[in-house]
């Protein structure tokens, strides 16, 4: 009987060594296809566009910071702090050096009364070095009782801080 306990006692270590192997390699093996290296925060330079032409219409700064697990956060120079949130939301990696995000910040006048949402949804594609991104989507606005008002284009690109 205590051969046989042992016997089952090195058989479960031996299967928690091999596990314990193998989540380093599944982690290596996703950040080789770009998963997982998009996580840190960026410097962004966000040029919204007329969605028919591409036209650029303006640019300004942005900061986005991508979490390990999926979360991320946005923080704009494009509209004064007062009159949004930072944006909260999510990201996921798609395939081989690209990722899509959608975040969403709540909007106020200038009295300080809610006024709607904006739903921001983008594709970006990470550099080969995971250094740098551009990105392109749509900002969706959204009144208070949740009806679309307007859809705007974007692209941005991000340098991630070091």
């Amino acid at each position: 009987m205590r051969n046989t306990s042992l016997k089952s006692l090195a058989g479960m270590a031996i299967t928690l060594v091999v596990l314990a192997m193998l989540v380093p390699a599944r982690k290596a093996l996703s950040q080789q296809d770009g998963g997982g290296r998009l996580d840190g925060t960026w410097d962004v330079v966000l040029t919204a566009r007329n969605c028919q032409t591409g036209a650029a219409i303006a640019s300004f700064a942005e900061l986005a910071t991508f979490m390990s697990g999926g979360t991320m956060i946005d923080s704009t120079s494009g509209v004064a702090q007062s009159l949004k949130t930072p944006g909260q939301g999510i990201w996921s990696h798609v395939s081989g050096n690209t990722y899509q995000f959608s975040f969403k910040s709540l909007n106020f006048n200038s009295a300080g009364v809610f006024t709607g949402s904006t739903r921001v949804t983008h594709e970006l594609t990470l550099s080969s070095q995971a250094d740098e991104y551009t990105s392109e989507g749509t900002a969706d606005i959204f009144d208070a009782n949740g009806v679309l008002l307007v859809t705007r284009c974007s692209t941005t690109t991000g340098t991630r801080m070091q």
